[in-house]
């Protein structure tokens, strides 16, 4: 099982306690976000074959590591480092900030295990073309060997963002930008992807990529594994099948363009208790969710 941490939050930045107490005690409860029955998910080392932590700032998370490498948990980081500042990422620490953080997290664990997202990219009077140029090209230059691949994504208008005043970025400024992206990334030594876009611009320069990489935790993990693609994503995402342990409205960021935020008001989380928020109602029963390791010693990366 891949553990996503998590597409729904950042807990990394947000509930790195409740994430530890949660691993300790070796499951998390768990609301499908559609219906809202609880599941209890399995988080042992047994079952757990590599955690992809999702998050725009880890460093609440730094002083826990340690101990999750000794539990024995594999583990990479998809970070998100955009340079929007306060109007559009209002509860972030200083863009410098969160780069020295990126820098020390590669220090720490090496390129392979920090994959930078310059996530979402949204076009207006301010935030133009040109813009987005200089400021990729100073962001390529200061992680520059502290990882090896930026995925980029351009904006989902999502109903909420549309009555926001986002627009829609057009097939062809996507286009356009990601070719003047492209020989950026490729200067500073980065292997530039796509995230889930409805058009494929590889002509560009700029292949689709997968967040949930098979290929990188076949690497990590140091064997096979047996890896369905998640057919619960977008049509064109490419990720493996994931279990999350998110959930939405819960994160504290405050970014304004964030699809997991649907504007109804943070929803009360406790550091203590199996589920991320809320608490269990009376009468309320659990299923196990039925949760496998997918390392396969029989396929060899050789």
């Amino acid at each position: 099982m891949i553990l996503s941490v998590s597409r729904r939050t950042d807990i990394p930045c947000c509930y790195p306690e409740w994430l530890l107490e949660r691993l300790r005690a070796g499951f998390a409860l768990v609301r499908d976000p559609i219906g809202g029955r609880p599941g209890r998910v399995p988080l042992g080392t047994d079952v757990v074959d590599c955690i992809v932590f999702w998050t725009k700032d880890p460093a609440p998370l730094l002083p826990y590591l340690d101990e999750v490498d000794r539990m024995g948990y594999r583990y990479y980081f998809q970070f998100t480092i955009t340079p929007y500042g306060r109007e559009l990422e209002p509860c972030l620490r200083d863009l410098e900030d969160r780069v020295r953080t990126f820098l020390a997290l590669s220090r720490r664990l090496g390129p392979g295990r920090v994959v930078w997202r310059y996530d979402p990219i949204l076009l207006d009077e301010r935030h133009t073309a040109a813009w987005h140029r200089e400021q990729f090209a100073a962001l390529c230059g200061a992680l520059s060997g502290a990882a090896d691949t930026v995925t980029i994504s351009f904006l989902d208008l999502y109903p909420r963002l549309r009555r926001a005043g986002f627009r829609a970025v057009t097939e062809r400024e996507a286009r356009a930008l990601a070719a003047e992206l492209s020989p950026i990334a490729a200067e500073h030594g980065l292997d530039i992807r796509s995230c889930a876009e409805p058009w494929d611009l590889s002509p560009q320069g700029v292949p689709p990529g997968a967040c949930i990489d098979g290929e990188r935790i076949r690497q990590l993990c140091g064997c096979g594994l047996a890896l369905s693609r998640d057919r619960g994503q977008r049509p064109a995402c490419l990720c493996r099948e994931s279990v999350d342990i998110g959930a939405y409205d819960t994160c504290t960021n405050g970014c304004a363009y964030c699809y997991a935020d649907h504007g109804r008001g943070r929803k009360p989380c406790d550091p203590h208790s199996p589920l991320l928020c809320g608490a269990l109602l009376p009468g309320e029963t659990v299923r196990d969710r039925r949760c496998t390791s997918s390392l396969d010693p029989q396929l060899t990366l050789y």
